[in-house]
């Protein structure tokens, strides 16, 4: 069935741990292809997505000329509801870049913090509650992570624990 553009959901993909495997003789993770559409058969998603892949980076890596391209690409796809899956190390960065410049759609980034290929990833949880969250907030950027939501102007990554939290929580 195709639905109106306001119905459907674009998903950015653009790396981060979120996409990441093991290379097991080597030592070391890379990028392949995203896992993103096998988390959507796989999780019985039954929502209108369509899926780009706009890059394959770790967050630590993404250029100013890279979180450009998000801008654009949020700006130019028809779409109102975006989610954007992401490495988590400078997920902030881009969801304030993308606050200040793409008015009028409601954009949530997420990622994980293990693979997804690990098995105990927390990226298939993430990714479901991205979509439900793109679904349901109003215009705006957000962070969704762990079952929380945060506005982009109010979101850290806690570096002790892994967690995304309120600037405010960050004093706590």
């Amino acid at each position: 069935m195709d639905l109106p553009h306001s119905e459907r959901i674009c998903v950015f993909i653009t790396g981060g741990t979120f996409d990441k495997e093991y290379d097991e003789i080597n030592g070391r993770l890379y990028f392949q292809d995203s896992h993103v559409p096998e988390m959507l058969t796989r999780s019985r998603c039954c929502l209108d997505v369509n899926v780009d892949t706009l890059m394959m980076v770790d967050s630590l890596e993404m250029t100013a000329a890279d979180r450009q391209l998000i801008v654009e690409q949020c700006r130019r796809t028809p779409e109102t509801r975006i989610v954007i899956t992401h490495g988590t190390d400078t997920m902030e960065d881009t969801a304030r870049a993308l606050a200040s410049q793409v008015p009028g759609k409601t954009v949530v980034l997420t990622g994980a913090l293990v693979p997804y290929k690990f098995g105990s990833s927390d990226g298939l949880f993430n990714l479901g509650s991205a979509l439900a969250y793109v679904r349901t907030l109003p215009a705006g950027v957000y962070v969704a992570m762990n079952g929380r939501c945060f506005d982009a102007a109010d979101v850290r990554k806690n570096r002790q624990t892994g967690f995304f939290e309120t600037k405010s929580e960050e004093s706590q």
